[in-house]
């Protein structure tokens, strides 16, 4: 199983790595791949998965709440340790906390997990998928913007935020496809048929940009503070929801898995874009590669163990 697995998503990442190298494909073609696969196959491959689905098939309460506390608790450790242990502002102490305690759940998640459970994987994704984008994002955006401006408007922070969700294909992909599943609405069968076929672009393609994305990327800003953000997200997080999981509810193990996974998963990429629109830069960036490289470690560890 291991080779099963293992070997094709390597093989994807370096053919895309690869063909940018060798300028087969560019940077800004590797960027225009992405927004296809975050903006129409992964919602596609969600919102499939979920719509046909009965609702107990896609809601798992132990699974959401747990993974939840333990997504605001590590998040709330984070801001308080950039924010007086590491000496940042208050917006940069909101950015690094979200590369703390997220994951890039919906590109790598979903590339890794389908290849390993199939469609089931998405209802894992998915919930979790809820939590960053209700929880952790507009958190991020709030803390951030309130710290940035004196004379805030909250409701305008809200109100910026609550349009940042819904422009978000991913986020709705989630929320159509659980109303689908709660009023038992049926779609056409040729949508169907297009929505898998476009899901089925997802994981191959996601793993390719990858792959491609990291291309030009160096770590160059190695401190403490790095090795605690991804320590954070990609050991203490996915440690903490095993056990989490294990000890406080009566889940599947196929469930246990997919959580723990889920959660040693890489930072997300937004995380580097959050850190160059408010001026981190290296510093969201070098935690961001370096996360990159020991999650795939881990869940390489914990495929080799468990499959």
């Amino acid at each position: 199983m291991l080779f099963a697995v293992i070997l094709p998503i390597f093989m994807l990442l370096f053919l895309g790595y690869l063909s940018v190298k060798i300028h087969l494909i560019t940077k800004e073609q590797i960027h225009a791949l992405s927004a296809f696969i975050i903006k129409i196959a992964l919602p596609a491959l969600i919102f499939y998965a979920l719509a046909s689905k009965d609702l107990h098939e896609i809601w798992y309460p132990e699974y959401f709440v747990v993974y939840a506390g333990i997504t605001i608790t590590l998040f709330t450790l984070a801001y308080f340790i950039a924010l007086k242990v590491f000496k940042n502002t208050a917006t940069e102490s909101s950015v690094l906390s979200m590369g703390a305690s997220m994951s890039n759940t919906g590109l790598i998640g979903t590339a890794v997990l389908t290849l390993l459970m199939g469609h089931q994987a998405t209802i894992y994704i998915s919930l979790v998928l809820i939590i960053e984008s209700v929880l952790v994002v507009p958190a991020v955006l709030v803390l951030a913007e309130l710290s940035l401006q004196k004379n805030l408007n909250i409701s305008a922070v809200i109100q910026k935020t609550i349009k940042t969700l819904l422009k978000n294909p991913l986020f709705l992909a989630v929320v159509f496809g659980i109303s689908c599943a709660i009023f038992e609405i049926h779609l056409p069968e040729q949508l169907n048929q297009v929505l898998a076929l476009l899901g089925q672009t997802a994981s191959p393609l996601a793993l390719f940009a990858i792959g491609g994305g990291v291309v030009g990327l160096s770590i160059q800003y190695i401190n403490l503070q790095t090795l605690y953000l991804v320590f954070s997200k990609n050991l203490l997080m996915p440690l903490c929801v095993f056990f989490g999981l294990s000890t406080f509810t009566q889940v599947s193990q196929e469930m246990l898995y997919a959580g723990t996974l889920i959660a040693a998963l890489p930072m997300p990429s937004i995380f580097g874009i959050f850190g160059q629109m408010y001026g981190l830069n290296e510093k969201a960036l070098t935690p961001l590669l370096l996360s990159t490289i020991v999650g795939f470690i881990v869940i390489s560890c914990l495929i080799t163990v468990w499959w």
